[in-house]
């Protein structure tokens, strides 16, 4: 795959975008910033559920561009994988796989016996359909990248929140891991704002299932920002939002990039002691709830692809 000719970006190679179907809602607005619609493309199922892939338009040495979260349920993935089978196939030039929100991430290691590593699957998978490149947006793992064989774009979304968590001009701002696990993450914003960090130290007896928390740190008369790749359940962030007001917080927020929010997420940010969850829109939300802020990922993702296509640096878009 490394042994590709690429195109000089002056000799005008053509940029097609496409959108899989459960990403329309992102693909579109990045479409939008980007300048030029979205690719044709058809869907179908056959009785049984079986998914037919059409690509409508001529791809043929173009620098192709397909759009999905591989959120559940797992006909996502697949439907991006029957599609970058098409398209190489219809001989792309180049195709990149645009994955806002990467599935199966947190299987990243074999941590006990006779256990998939299902991040390194999909990676596998993604090659061996004939991605060339995979553009994605921070990965639970970073270590992940090096699951692929094919250049990572990596984004990060401190590009998004940073401006909107300077327009709430909070005075006394510290920010929080969740848990250990996620301090890396954490440390970013507390580095960038030059504030304090805070770590809540988790306790878990089973998945999906936080039984204590304790906060290392001193959180009085603090607005607290939690930090995190993803919401699932809700119920680390919650636990750790209550420590945090239990231990003299003046308030709590958590900003989180990947919106799963799976089970009763909804009905535990709710009853929550957060002010607002701000989230990404890398995956489109079940419902609305009036704690929950949505940024859109479409004007970086955007910026990203024209930058790939012109072969201009990537991380010239992150927050230093």
């Amino acid at each position: 795959m490394f042994n590709k000719t690429y195109a000089n970006p002056d000799s005008m190679v053509e940029v097609k975008l496409f959108s899989c179907e459960s990403s329309d809602y992102l693909a579109e607005k990045i479409a939008d910033y980007y300048g030029q619609p979205l690719g044709s493309r058809t869907i179908s199922r056959f009785s049984d559920g079986e998914m037919q892939t059409i690509i409508n338009e001529s791809v043929r040495g173009a620098f192709v561009f397909f759009i999905q979260s591989t959120c559940p349920p797992s006909d996502n993935l697949f439907e991006l994988l029957l599609f970058i089978d098409a398209a190489k196939r219809a001989s792309a030039g180049y195709i990149t796989a645009v994955i806002p929100y990467y599935g199966y991430a947190r299987q990243d290691r074999k941590d006990k016996p006779r256990v998939p590593i299902s991040a390194k699957l999909i990676a596998n998978l993604l090659q061996s359909a004939g991605a060339d490149r995979i553009m994605t947006m921070d990965l639970h793992a970073e270590q992940i990248q090096g699951f692929f064989d094919i250049p990572v774009d990596h984004l990060k979304s401190e590009v998004i929140f940073v401006p909107y968590i300077e327009s709430l001009n909070l005075e006394e701002v510290k920010f929080a891991s969740p848990d250990v696990g996620g301090t890396k993450r954490a440390r970013t914003y507390a580095k960038y704002f030059k504030k304090d960090l805070v770590i809540c130290d988790k306790y878990r007896e089973r998945a999906n299932e936080v039984s204590g928390m304790t906060v290392i740190g001193d959180v009085r008369g603090a607005d607290i920002i939690l930090v995190d790749d993803l919401v699932d359940t809700a119920g680390t962030l919650c636990k750790a939002a209550d420590a945090l007001m239990e231990n003299g917080a003046k308030s709590v927020r958590a900003i989180c990039t990947h919106p799963v929010l799976s089970g009763n997420a909804y009905e535990n940010i709710e009853k929550s002691k957060l002010v607002e969850l701000i989230v990404a829109d890398t995956i489109p939300l079940k419902q609305k709830s009036p704690k929950i802020k949505v940024l859109t990922t479409a004007k970086l993702f955007a910026r990203a692809i024209r930058n790939t296509h012109e072969h201009r640096s990537i991380s010239a878009l992150f927050v230093e």
